[in-house]
C-alpha cells in the first residue's frame, strides 16, 4: 500500500502543477462556451440547471419565488402569537408559486401530521449503529431505512406511466417531509439525551412539533426553529445538496433515495457542515484567550492567526454572493430582539465588524461578508443546544422543503437524466496543442 500511495503522490503532484501553469497561462481560453478554469474549478459560473423554487442573486441575495427573505417574514402566515413565518407557507410558495393563504398552511400541517407516522424498522436501523457515529451519518441511515416506503419506487416497478411521476414523488415528498421531524428528533435525543424520547405533539405546527420531540419549550425556541427551517430551505439549484438531490432523481431514483444523496453533499464541510466549523472555531478563540467576552482587538488578532496558519474563517465567503447572506441578517435581528445580551451573539457581531475589513485587506476574496452559517449556531446555543454536531441534521430537515419540491418539478416538467460531458488532461493538453476540439456535441 505504502509503495501504491507513493506512486500516487508523485503522479498527482505532478499533474497538479501542471494543471496550475496550464491555467495560469490558458485559463481564459474557451472550450465549446465555458472557459478551461471553469471546467477545471468547480464550474462556477455555468448556468446549467433550472430550479423553479428559489434564485440567487450575488447583489440581491436569496428570492424565493421571487420574495426576498423580508417580504416572506411580513406575508406568510404565522403560528398563533408568533411573528416568524411558518415554514409550511414557503412549501406552499415553492411549490405553487402563490403566496398561501393561513387555511392554505393549515392544510399543509394536517396533511403532514397525517404522514408523520414513522415505521419501527427505522428507529430499529438507528439504533443498530454506535451511538458515537455523527449525527448526519445516522440521518441519512435513516432516510435509506424509510425508503421502504417510497410510492414512488413501487409505481415505478409495478408500470407507472411518466404522466404519474409528478403524483408518485409528490406522495413520496409529502410522507418525507412530515417524518424527517420525527427522525431528526430522535437521533438527537438517542445521542444527547440518554435515549429519554419525546412522542409527538399533533397539535402543534411541524417545526413547533420538532422542537418539542427535541425537548425544548420554549415559545421563543419553537419560533426560532420556524425562522431556521424557512430561511435554510431552499438556495436554488446549484449547490451541493440541491444539485445532488436533483441529479439521483433525474435518473428517476425515488424521493429517498435522491434526498439521501443530497444529504450526503450537506454533510461536507464546504457545505451544511460549515455552521458546526463556525460555533467550534469559536469556542476553539474564547478558550485560548480565556474569555468567553473577548475584545474586537483580541478576535481581529485570532482572526489574523487563523489565517496565518493557513486555514479560513468559517461562516466567511459564498460562491455566488457579493453582499451579507440575507438569512445571516435575519438571524441577526432575530438574536438583538431575543437575546440582545447573550455574549456569544454579541462575539458574533464583533466578529462581524471585524472580518471582513481583514479580508479585503487580502485582495484575493470576491466576498468578505458572513453566510447564513455564521451565525445560527450562537442562537442555538443560547437556548442549550450546544452539540454542535446536531447542527446540519436541522439544516438537513430544512433543505427538505426546497430541494423535494424542486424534485417534484423535475418529474413534472420531465427533465431529462443529467448527464454532461467530461474530458482528460491529456485531451486538454492535445487541444492546447491544436489538435482538435475536444468537447461532444
Amino acid at each position: 500500500m505504502d509503495l501504491l500511495k507513493t506512486s500516487f503522490k508523485e503522479k498527482a503532484d505532478k499533474m497538479g502543477a501542471e494543471i496550475k501553469e496550464m491555467l495560469k497561462e490558458h485559463g481564459n481560453k474557451k472550450i465549446g462556451e465555458v472557459t478551461l478554469s471553469q471546467v477545471y474549478q468547480g464550474m462556477r459560473g455555468i448556468t446549467g440547471l433550472v430550479t423553479e423554487t428559489s434564485l440567487l442573486d450575488a447583489k440581491e441575495g436569496i428570492r424565493f419565488r421571487g420574495y426576498t427573505i423580508p417580504e416572506l417574514q411580513a406575508k406568510l402566515p404565522k403560528a398563533p402569537g408568533g411573528a416568524e413565518p411558518l415554514p409550511e407557507g414557503l412549501f406552499h410558495l415553492m411549490l405553487l408559486g402563490e403566496l398561501p393563504t393561513a387555511e392554505d398552511v393549515n392544510h399543509i400541517t394536517s396533511v403532514l401530521q397525517r404522514r408523520s407516522h414513522v415505521p419501527k424498522h427505522v428507529f430499529d436501523s438507528i439504533e443498530a449503529i454506535p451511538i458515537n457515529t455523527h449525527p448526519m451519518t445516522q440521518f441519512v441511515i435513516a432516510i435509506m431505512a424509510l425508503q421502504t416506503e417510497s410510492s414512488f419506487a413501487k409505481r415505478y416497478a409495478a408500470g407507472m406511466n411518466k404522466k404519474e411521476y409528478w403524483e408518485a414523488s409528490l406522495e413520496d415528498t409529502m410522507d418525507l417531509i412530515a417524518r424527517l421531524p420525527r427522525i431528526a428528533a430522535y437521533i438527537y435525543r438517542r445521542k444527547y439525551k440518554f435515549g429519554e424520547h419525546i412522542q409527538p405533539n399533533g397539535l402543534l405546527d411541524w417545526a413547533g412539533n420538532f422542537a418539542h420531540m427535541m425537548g425544548f419549550e420554549s415559545e421563543e425556541f419553537k419560533e426560532l426553529m420556524r425562522l431556521y427551517m424557512t430561511i435554510h430551505a431552499d438556495h436554488e439549484g446549484g449547490n451541493v445538496s440541491a444539485h445532488a438531490t436533483h441529479l439521483v432523481g433525474s435518473a428517476l431514483s425515488d424521493p429517498y433515495l435522491s434526498f439521501a444523496a443530497g444529504m450526503n453533499g450537506l454533510a461536507g464541510p464546504l457545505h451544511g457542515l460549515a455552521n458546526q466549523e463556525v460555533i467550534k472555531w469559536i469556542f476553539e478563540m474564547q478558550e485560548k484567550l480565556g474569555t468567553d467576552s473577548p475584545t474586537k482587538e483580541q478576535i481581529s488578532q485570532y482572526v489574523q492567526d487563523t489565517i496565518t496558519a493557513g486555514k479560513v474563517v468559517p461562516g466567511y465567503g459564498h460562491a455566488v454572493l457579493r453582499k451579507t447572506d440575507p438569512r445571516f441578517t435575519a438571524q441577526m435581528e432575530f438574536g438583538k430582539k431575543h437575546m440582545p445580551d447573550d455574549k456569544l451573539c454579541q462575539t458574533i457581531w464583533n466578529i462581524y465588524e471585524v472580518v471582513p475589513p481583514i479580508l479585503q485587506s487580502l485582495g484575493k476574496i470576491k466576498n468578505p461578508w458572513p453566510n447564513v452559517d455564521a451565525h445560527s449556531g450562537a442562537l442555538l446555543v443560547h437556548f442549550g443546544m450546544v452539540e454542535y454536531e446536531f447542527y446540519t441534521v436541522l439544516f438537513g430537515v430544512s433543505r427538505s422543503l426546497g430541494v423535494l419540491a424542486s424534485l417534484c418539478w423535475d418529474r413534472a416538467l420531465g427533465f431529462a437524466l443529467e448527464r454532461p460531458k467530461s474530458i482528460t488532461t491529456d485531451s486538454v493538453k492535445s487541444w492546447l496543442d491544436g489538435k482538435g476540439e475536444i468537447w461532444g456535441d
